[in-house]
């Protein structure tokens, strides 16, 4: 028997987001049909909504809900549970393919193809793509963990491994930049520097574990980042002065502040140190410029990071630990709710740089 959805629609034309009424299919054996509580609204997603397409789209990848139907193949969940989705495969080193997209119908005409979509009050994907929790998780704050805090924790965790005392810069303060944050002060980096715009941001940093802000609109804060962070006792290539953080984390994907991270870390001096490490978490719309030679003579690192480097099945626990201890401030990190009907609404805003943290939105029960 189908289920009913109410579903966000990117149409293929030019105009607004569409909220179209369908029906969704019965799972098929690897496939799960989950009823929404809430979903994250993510930047990346502009990305889809202003760029081009030949075909109507489905969006969202973050989100709680709770399983009404599972396919006979599914085994790590059972109708009733409470579940996380996200759009990095929970198990990915457990398979050899990717996990199949699905097409739906759509009403009037078209076929939207998606892995993942959390924009619709109820919705259909594949296992891979849905990670059981407690029942007695928050089941609103909590659906930001399958992007921003997977994708922003996670890359200080996993793909810099920030250790206790190291120092850490992160440009763009946004729900990514501030789980990442969140995740420099749980492995007690230091200091932590928070770099935006805005010194209401800077300020609302501090709450997650920022020691510093620059406000990147009041000088470069690349020289603002090593006036902060130097190293007296040690010297570069040449002699140079060594100043600057361990790690330089771009949650924003500007060409900017790409090509300002590796200028902000440290440099290393031959094989008695290592330079510091720049990470591009924030999805990119340009390519960037290098100065080639700086990284070689001062042996930086460049690294990229998707999603964190995070395994959803091994991850997501430790993060919903973090909010039930209180390490996480999931209320504070979700600064904006819409419902479904407002859901332009929300994406301008988001556009605009008129949300703080992170927005979501929340389904009726």
């Amino acid at each position: 028997m189908s289920t009913p959805a109410r579903v966000v629609v990117l149409p293929d034309h030019e105009g607004p987001l569409e909220i179209r009424e369908m029906d969704l299919p019965d799972p098929g054996p690897t496939q799960v049909v989950v009823r929404q509580f809430a979903s994250g609204i993510c930047h990346s997603q502009l990305h889809q909504i202003h760029g081009p397409r030949a075909k109507p789209a489905l969006l969202g990848h973050e989100s709680t809900g709770i399983v009404l139907k599972k396919g006979n193949a599914v085994t790590h969940v059972d109708e009733g549970d409470t579940v996380l989705l996200t759009w990095v495969p929970r198990d990915a080193a457990g398979i050899k393919d990717a996990p199949p997209r699905i097409s739906l119908e759509l009403p009037g005409g078209g076929v939207a193809s998606h892995a993942v979509f959390t924009w619709a009050d109820n919705t259909i994907t594949d296992h891979q793509f849905v990670v059981k929790a407690d029942d007695d998780i928050a089941k609103d704050v909590t659906a930001i963990v399958g992007c921003a805090v997977m994708t922003g924790a996670g890359a200080v965790l996993h793909t810099a491994d920030v250790q206790e005392g190291e120092s850490v810069a992160v440009f763009g303060v946004g729900g990514v930049g501030l789980s990442a944050i969140c995740g420099a002060r749980m492995r007690r980096a230091n200091p932590i520097i928070a770099v935006d715009l805005s010194d209401e941001k800077l300020a609302f940093a501090k709450r997650f574990g920022a020691t510093h802000g620059v406000n990147a609109s009041e000088g470069d804060p690349v020289e603002q980042i090593r006036a902060l962070v130097d190293h007296p006792n040690d010297l570069a290539v040449g002699g140079a002065p060594v100043t600057g953080v361990d790690y330089a984390f771009d949650c924003i994907g500007l060409k900017t502040t790409m090509e300002q991270i590796a200028p902000a870390c440290r440099p290393g001096h031959f094989g008695a140190r290592r330079g510091g490490m720049a990470v591009l978490v924030g999805i990119p719309g340009t390519n960037l410029e290098l100065n080639a030679g700086a990284m070689i003579m001062f042996e930086k690192q460049l690294r990229g990071s998707f999603g964190g480097s995070c395994c959803p099945d091994r991850d997501f626990p430790m993060f919903l630990d973090w909010h039930a201890r209180g390490e996480l401030d999931l209320e504070a990190l979700v600064t904006e709710r819409y419902c479904i009907d407002d859901i332009n609404e929300a994406t301008t805003a988001l556009e605009e740089g008129r949300i703080a943290g992170r927005s979501i939105l929340v389904f009726d029960d």
